[in-house]
């Protein structure tokens, strides 16, 4: 009986889906025949929903009387992510002592005014499902909450009264000092260092201006920062018409409503603000190297030893966001792509990417091969780290300057498709997250007054030819570059000579002639 039933299950699903599917093989030595490339027979076309140019319309912006902006998306959901994101952050510390954003980051809701301690907010979002967090990165500070639409009223709220009535108490200042000092000596201990060379390329990349002051607090400046000071920098940089209050999956008049209540007429505890003392200076690129060497041989953790490795980072200047040129710079740091060499994965990894080809699959004893682009309101940075034994350092920068000059040639197109494809996907994938809609409507509007939407998005990655790339590199290549080493660094090359074969024909560093070795 078993057997007749498996029978018509059989007969069934050859009916369905042609003969082919139910061919049986138990052997490596024959397949299943069916194509990959054409539909099966018998199965109706798809129906694809459309949005009819609805899209045109999902993010709504309005303006309030006090000049902050409210920005939203419906997404359809229980839950919905709502924050406050304000144009502030560590490259505005330039007439203060470094750090400030740093520890602003950690005494995010704390006590205010109406709520008593940390505990008491947690409770309240508690009840509504919620979660809070605080991220400041060198030109924004973002204060986002997660919970159900049915407490957004709470949710603002709580929002308004963490931004512009935080207590810092003097036990929540010591908490945080704390929090910092924990957070730099992990930086420079960690296994991972592109934290810290991070920080390290855009200080070489910007000396001492803007972009390039420290994001993390100096450990100098960790007694320095005090209640007065904290207040005298809030009183400057937060105020309404340096925010927005960007919402997800929420009606936009509801979220209009609620601000209207707690956000319009709102007497910050620093008092009136004074929006005449912002720093306004624009980022300049200066270019230059910075070192430190580092024993760099037991940054292991657990039983798998990581080999004593040294790191590079070097950096060309790209463009601001807010520049045309932005879109063929994000599709050139997708074609360089990379990663580590032990990266796991296919086609859809990255491993047909450049530094993947031409690097990491050439040279074996090379660890790191990764292109990274920064890009702020008024300039960028393209870079590539690459990490490889202190004895061969010589070689693997050597490596990364003639990747650098070839990308000068004319971008394959096959190459340059496959990176368009792979930047609207990895867009568009990241867009399915709610908090990334949230980050990505707040940091627009913040920057712009407005929204460019992911289908716009992806129309102008699709313009991008290959003259395009040959013409940003051309650019690119005519800056300075800004070089960050970290690890033992005997073999490191000069930064003249660094210069120099950039502005070379192959990419070549100068030869060394040595009598003896």
């Amino acid at each position: 009986m078993a057997a007749h039933m498996s029978r018509l299950r059989g007969w069934s699903r050859a009916q369905r889906y042609g003969i082919a599917v139910c061919r049986q093989y138990s052997s490596g030595s024959s397949y299943p025949n069916v194509s990959l490339s054409t539909p099966l027979p018998g199965i109706p076309k798809p129906v694809f929903a459309s949005v009819d140019g609805h899209e045109k319309y999902e993010t709504k912006i309005t303006t309030l009387e006090n000049g902050l902006k409210i920005a939203s998306q419906n997404k359809f959901g229980q839950f919905c992510t709502v924050g406050i994101l304000v144009n502030s952050g560590s490259r505005h510390e330039a007439k203060y002592p470094s750090g400030i954003a740093h520890f602003l980051e950690k005494l995010s809701f704390s006590s205010t005014a109406q709520f008593g301690s940390k505990g008491e907010i947690l409770l309240t979002l508690e009840k509504h499902g919620g979660i809070c967090d605080c991220q400041t990165s060198r030109d924004t500070t973002m204060y986002a909450v997660s919970a159900e639409v049915k407490g957004l009223d709470t949710v603002v709220h709580l929002l308004s009264d963490a931004v512009l009535q935080p207590r810092l108490l003097d036990e929540e200042i010591e908490m945080a000092r704390m929090a910092v000092r924990f957070e730099l000596e992990d930086l420079n201990m960690r296994p991972d260092p592109e934290p810290l060379l991070t920080e390290m390329i855009h200080a070489a990349a910007y000396r001492g201006n803007t972009v390039g002051l420290p994001r993390f607090s100096p450990a100098d400046n960790v007694e320095k920062i005090d209640k007065k000071l904290l207040h005298k920098y809030l009183q400057s940089y937060y105020c309404p018409e340096r925010m927005v209050l960007a919402g997800v999956g929420i009606e936009h008049e509801q979220l209009v409503q609620c601000a209207r209540k707690y956000l319009l007429n709102v007497q910050p505890v620093w008092g009136e603000s004074k929006p005449a003392n912002v720093d306004r200076s624009v980022a300049q690129y200066t270019g230059g190297i910075v070192k430190m060497v580092k024993d760099m041989s037991d940054v292991s953790l657990g039983p798998t030893p990581i080999p004593e490795l040294t790191h590079i980072m070097i950096g060309l200047e790209s463009c601001s966001f807010l520049e045309e040129d932005f879109i063929p710079f994000a599709v050139l740091n997708m074609m360089m792509g990379g990663g580590g060499s032990f990266s796991a994965g296919g086609p859809g990894k990255g491993m047909f990417t450049r530094l993947y080809l031409n690097v990491l699959n050439r040279h074996h004893w090379m660890y790191n091969a990764t292109s990274y682009h920064h890009s702020y309101e008024d300039s960028g940075l393209l870079c590539i780290h690459a990490s490889a034994d202190p004895r061969q350092v010589r070689e693997m920068v050597e490596i990364i300057t003639r990747e650098f000059i070839q990308m000068t040639g004319t971008a394959g197109e096959m190459e340059l498709e496959r990176a368009k494809t792979q930047l609207k996907s990895m867009l568009m994938m990241n867009l399915e997250s709610r908090p990334v809609i949230f980050e990505d409507v707040g940091r627009q509007v913040l920057a712009t007054g407005k929204r460019k939407l992911p289908h716009e998005l992806c129309e102008l990655i699709s313009t991008v030819t290959a003259s395009d790339i040959k013409r940003v590199t051309m650019k690119m290549l005519r800056s300075k570059p800004a070089v960050a080493a970290l690890g033992d660094l005997t073999e490191l090359p000069s930064y003249e000579d660094i210069q120099a074969a950039l502005s070379s024909k192959d990419g070549r560093l100068p030869r060394i002639y040595r009598l003896f070795r």
